[in-house]
């Protein structure tokens, strides 16, 4: 790393960093695990308990949490002779972490999958590819190298 470029980067104030914002809404474990559920199709909060053994408060947290920040929707549902529920769907804002899941998945299965490979596998529906996260600039390249990517100071950014 060029030191001038960390020399630049400690220049500058780091509040309001997004990333931050990010983890205060995602940066608990059962968070991830209640959308890799809800991604795989499992929506309703029984499913989810049985599926993952997430404590039954906990699960009300984190799903009551990814509904206030509007990842999640509630969407009633009503079994014949029984009461009113609800199943949790993903608004667009939630459709929009796919991308960090696929990376949280192909990091976890290059570092930390069980000698049979992992459980669960992500594919293109239109022809069952494996699908991959990739890095892109907005000038259309790829980044094969994660040194590629030099982090500077946003439009929001301040001195400090």
């Amino acid at each position: 790393m060029n030191p001038t470029a960390a020399f630049d980067a400690l220049e500058w104030s780091i509040d309001g960093c997004t990333i931050g914002r990010a983890m205060d809404v995602l940066g608990e474990k059962w968070t991830l695990v209640v959308l890799r559920e809800v991604f795989s199709g499992i929506r309703r909060f029984g499913d989810m308990r049985i599926r993952t053994g997430v404590p039954r408060q906990v699960l009300t947290n984190r799903l009551a949490k990814l509904v206030e920040q509007g990842v999640l929707r509630r969407v009633p549902y009503r079994e014949p002779g029984s009461r009113e529920r609800h199943e949790y769907r993903l608004t667009p804002k939630g459709l929009d972490l796919y991308p960090v899941l696929i990376t949280l998945h192909e990091w976890g299965n290059r570092y930390l999958a069980d000698p049979a490979g992992a459980p669960l596998r992500f594919e293109h529906r239109d022809c069952g590819g494996e699908v991959h996260a990739e890095l892109h600039c907005a000038d259309g390249h790829r980044l094969a190298d994660p040194r590629d990517v030099a982090p500077r100071p946003g439009p929001g950014a301040r001195r400090r």
